[in-house]
């Protein structure tokens, strides 16, 4: 199948209906769906922004436009810890365990203990494994000490493989992996790693990743590294969030960043042995640029403007734009056009990085050691941040009462629609998504 470019100021001549001669442009202005006109909000100068956020762009576009502004100011950047969507999985559930069980398994601060080894059903060579047997393995203060010289934090979403929406936009600090893995001497005939967590005590209940041990040793230049992960958002890992100790892995769906991490094997067997890859999902899918709504009134009142919010998981592809259309809600789909390339796509508001970044961080501001500012200058490398998101907001008005389909998508920095390149399930949620709307008059 084609890519979907985007094609948003592209003449339409496909009819609404088969019984109407006018376009479909035509007729969604006949029925009075209007743009509020604002294509991005201008980024403040003292930002890093790519050249096309900067570029004919209104600086005045929020303060004239109350109603924006007020859904705007409901937005809040990363999700406070304790918000964070839980998997729960085990029997008993996991998350669920009680505080004071928690030592005794090894999941407080106080008892935790990483153990480091190879493969013993391979070859690889590891010349100071870190075991519990050898009173070796990596402690709660060991790595404290190991951060005070190492420690890093990033901004990264954390979204599962086939969830409709990210489970929540944090800040990660943690040492990265390479440093306590040089530590244990490893040698020949070493090619991949592999992690698990607590898991009851039951092998039928681990839940495991792998990483090509590459990944972990080196990253090119701007990319973030696989971190020994023990704070979000400034504040030690509750246990819910997979405290004390967490695996995280940027760049890919949150499978790959095991939570109560405990022992970590180094083999020379080449194949993944990930949980998730044997319950039929494409572990190795990069996160993907896509579009969500967050907030769209049920109802709307005819000939008056109504704002709407989302946001815009940055992935791979990067992100150019935010769209949005509005559709009769009882207009039969196309079969030749499945992904709504010919509709009448309207840009939405980019924001900008905002102000305040989260209640859970002092006074709202970005930690220095943050690797996603510039050392020299002491802003953003970018924005949007690769594997991030984005808020965006549009504001619109219907003239015919009716019920309405209001959908959004990305472009991306090649210029391809969502859902494209990567419509295919199991490799990351990414389906334009849809909202209903009810005009009265």
């Amino acid at each position: 199948m084609a890519e979907l470019k985007d094609n948003s100021r592209k003449r339409i001549s496909k009819p609404l209906k088969d019984n109407e001669g006018i376009s479909r442009r035509e007729a969604l202005k006949t029925i009075g769906v209007m743009s509020a006109g604002i294509s991005f909000l201008k980024i403040p100068e003292n930002e890093i922004c790519p050249p096309a956020f900067n570029a004919g762009l209104r600086p005045d576009a929020l303060r004239q436009d109350p109603i924006l502004a007020e859904a705007i100011s409901q937005l809040e950047y990363l999700t406070p810890a304790k918000k964070f969507i839980v998997q729960r999985r085990g029997n008993p559930v996991l998350p669920e365990l009680p505080e004071e069980l928690l030592p005794s398994i090894g999941l407080s601060q106080e008892t935790w203990r990483l153990e480091i080894i190879s493969d013993p059903e391979s070859d690889s060579e590891l010349g100071n494994p870190f075991t519990i047997e050898n009173n070796n393995a990596l402690t709660w203060s060991g790595l404290m000490k190991m951060a005070e010289k190492h420690a890093v934090s990033y901004l990264h979403v954390l979204s599962c493989t086939n969830a409709p929406k990210p489970y929540g936009m944090g800040l990660w600090e943690g040492v990265p992996l390479r440093e306590v893995l040089w530590q244990t001497k490893p040698g020949r005939n070493i090619r991949r790693i592999r992690f698990s967590g607590y898991h009851n005590n039951d092998p039928k209940q681990i839940f495991q990743s792998s990483l090509p041990i590459n990944r972990v040793l080196e990253e090119i230049p701007g990319e973030l590294p696989v971190i020994l992960a023990y704070k979000l958002n400034g504040q030690y890992f509750s246990h819910a969030n997979g405290g004390p100790v967490r695996l995280f892995v940027p760049g890919f769906y949150g499978n790959r960043s095991i939570k109560w991490l405990q022992k970590i094997v180094l083999t020379n067997n080449h194949q993944a042995n990930d949980t998730y890859a044997d319950w039929n999902n494409d572990v190795e899918s990069p996160v993907k640029t896509c579009a969500k709504f967050i907030k769209v009134p049920a109802e709307v009142r005819t000939k008056q403007m109504f704002a709407f919010t989302g946001m815009a998981q940055v992935g791979l592809l990067g992100l150019s734009k935010v769209q949005y259309c509005i559709m009769p809600a009882d207009e039969p789909p196309d079969a030749n056009d499945p992904y709504l390339a010919l509709a009448d796509w309207r840009d939405a508001m980019i924001l900008p990085p905002p102000a305040n970044w989260g209640s859970d961080l002092p006074g709202g501001k970005l930690p220095g050691n943050l690797m996603q500012i510039d050392s020299k200058t002491g802003k953003l490398v970018s924005w949007p941040l690769p594997n991030t998101i984005v808020h965006w907001a549009a504001s619109a008005k219907i003239d015919i009462p009716g019920k309405y389909d209001l959908r959004c998508r990305t472009i991306d920095a090649n210029g391809t629609a969502q859902p494209m390149p990567r419509p295919f399930g199991r490799s990351g949620v990414n389906a334009i998504e849809a909202a209903k709307i009810t005009a009265n008059s």
